[in-house]
């Protein structure tokens, strides 16, 4: 069973950049689709970004698209967010998961711990 361990979140001012690191443990990482999603107080978890198992094909949510950059290095068993120009609204405790249908987020499931990431104005 593969476990997640997300790290990389923080303070930051709107504008800012924070990368997040998604390390996987077991030997079966590059099998999957990786994924991020975020969970703001009071909301529903949302899909933030999901990239194929090779890491050819990348999506993203509208809210964050050209801000953000899913990327993953199989060598590593670990899954990247790029997060740039960074607003009040993209804070949330942010988690990365494993799935089998890239572009289906409900494919989604065995979520990390998550890593807290607040944007101030």
């Amino acid at each position: 069973q593969v476990q997640l361990a997300e790290s990389g979140g923080g303070l930051v001012q709107a504008g800012g950049s924070l990368r997040l690191s998604c390390a996987a443990s077991g030997r079966t990482f590059s099998r999957y689709a990786m994924g991020w999603f975020r969970q703001a107080p009071g909301k529903e978890r949302e899909f933030v970004a999901s990239i194929n198992r090779s890491g050819g094909s990348t999506y993203y949510a509208d809210s964050v698209k050209d801000r953000f950059t899913i990327s993953r290095d199989n060598a590593k068993n670990t899954v990247y967010l790029q997060m740039n120009s960074l607003k009040p609204e993209d804070t949330a405790v942010y988690y990365c998961a494993l799935g089998t249908v890239t572009n289906n987020p409900t494919s989604f499931n065995s979520w990390g711990q998550g890593t807290q990431v607040t944007v101030s104005s």
